[in-house]
Order: C-alpha cells, then structure tokens, then sequence
C-alpha cells in the first residue's frame, strides 16, 4: 500500500466512555496510521457513513456496553448493503470469550479484550487491511 491506512474508530450506542477508543486512537496514529474518531453514541448507519465518507480501509469499534451482539453485525450489514465488505472490521472492549466466535461468524475480523497490547492490533490490521 503506499499510503497511510485509513482507520475509522467508532463508539456506537449508548457507551459513554471513550478512554480505551482513545487509547487505540493515539497508538494507531502513532503507528504511522491515519485515525478518524467518531465520537461517543454513534449509530451504526452514523459509522457506516462515515467509513465510506472518509474512505476507510479498517473500522475498529470500542465497545463496553453489552449491545455488542446486536451493534457490530449490524455494522458489518450496512457495510455488505453499501458494496463495502472490503473494509477490514474489528472490535474491542468488554466483551465476553463465549460471545467472541458469534460476531466472528458475523463478519467481525477479530476482537480485542481489555489487556490486549496495541502492538497487538495495530500488527493484526497491518496484515489484514487488503
């Protein structure tokens, strides 16, 4: 790729805490990527918009509000309806191991749990971002 990948960080539904979305931000950026953060309580038709907005490769959504089974398929959706499956989708925040192979199965790419270094995501979206 000879440009900077292009990750949009997203805070949907009702979570009102941003700290770790932050977190993420900062060392994606740090990392050489480009972040677009979207701010606290966004619906996903808001983040699917501004993903293909801002011409995103990757959309990482932070998540601790427990809707997480019912706002991240929903993410994945919207994108497949607007022809944008290619943009890599991963999640994190609290969200329980049972709960990780469902949003998996339901186009989630991957999930980081609290505790996950950012090394960790900012390799996994390296070599995955088509």
């Amino acid at each position: 790729m000879d440009r900077p990948i292009r990750v949009l960080v997203a805070k949907p539904g009702l979570d009102g805490h941003d700290r770790g979305a932050k977190v993420i931000a900062r060392a994606l950026r740090d990392a050489g990527m480009e972040v677009i953060y979207t701010g606290l309580r966004q619906t996903p038709e808001q983040i699917v918009n501004a993903a293909i907005q801002e011409d995103v490769d990757c959309v990482a959504i932070s998540i601790l509000s427990g809707a997480h089974n019912t706002l991240l398929p929903k993410v994945v959706a919207l994108l497949k309806q607007e022809n944008a499956e290619d943009i890599l989708v991963v999640g994190g925040g609290v969200i329980p191991d049972e709960d990780i192979p469902f949003l998996k199965e339901s186009g989630i790419s991957e999930v980081f749990t609290p505790g996950t270094p950012t090394e960790v995501t900012i390799n996994y979206i390296r070599e995955h971002v088509k």
